[in-house]
């Protein structure tokens, strides 16, 4: 499993100009899912998400979560997370998960990204969709449960 950890100002996902998800500061996370990826996987990785400490404190250093912030997430499904791209032009998405594996495993994350008290919004899995945020600091960070 693969994610992208974006701290965010504001963040949005729309799908045929319609807003799905909406968040006002935060984690915006782009989500990979790959064959391999187990219920053991999503669970590390909300764990790790949900506790990582990359919010200033009072003295300026990273040191609160998205949960300390009282922070949402915004969490969108990314199979172009597992492209290959060392040969050709052309990526190769052959790691990324099928849709029937990957959504489960997506909306298992979500639900353990809630249950650890954070509130969740989403894109819509499998929709091309438009994503716009404002960048905070900017932070940005890539997780894999299998590094």
């Amino acid at each position: 499993m693969r994610v992208v950890v974006q701290r965010s100002k504001r963040a949005a996902v729309t799908v045929c100009g319609e807003t799905v998800g909406e968040i006002q500061g935060g984690l915006v996370l782009l989500v990979g899912i790959t064959h391999e990826d187990t219920e053991a996987d999503v669970r590390w990785m909300a764990d790790k998400i949900s506790g990582l400490r990359i919010f200033e404190d009072e003295a300026g250093k990273m040191n609160r979560s998205v949960v300390d912030t009282g922070g949402s997430v915004l969490s969108v499904s990314q199979f172009t997370l597992y492209g290959d791209c060392r040969k050709g032009r052309r990526p190769n998405f052959m790691a990324a998960a099928r849709p029937e594996h990957a959504e489960s495993l997506y909306e298992a994350f979500n639900g353990a990204l809630r249950g650890a008290g954070l509130p969740v919004e989403t894109g819509r899995f499998g929709a091309m969709m438009d994503v716009s945020l404002v960048n905070d600091g900017p932070v940005t960070l890539i997780l894999d449960s299998k590094a």
